[in-house]
């Protein structure tokens, strides 16, 4: 079976309609079948996504992109650090 990708948005709003739907009476196995996702990963998202708004999970994707990004540079420039020590030091 294909594995769908859901964008932030979709995800909080898929969230909001389960505890709708919850508080509904219905059971956490309906709900993830009516929303067409498994329970794993309505709780999955419910512990990632659960208290914050469409703004701030928005927001904290760019803090997560921005953060591997300054990550990658950091590693760069260590290993640019080592190579230069290396040199310096004439063991090749």
């Amino acid at each position: 079976m294909a594995r769908k990708r859901f964008t932030v948005e979709q995800i909080i709003s898929k969230l909001r309609e389960a505890e709708v739907e919850l508080s509904q009476g219905l059971t956490v196995g309906r709900v993830c079948k009516k929303l067409g996702v498994a329970e794993q990963t309505y709780y999955r998202w419910r512990k990632e996504y659960g208290g914050i708004r469409t703004d701030q999970a928005k927001r904290l994707k760019e803090l997560e992109k921005e953060n591997v990004r300054l990550k990658r540079l950091l590693a760069d420039a260590e290993l640019d650090k080592a190579i230069l020590r290396e040199a310096a030091s004439g063991n090749f």
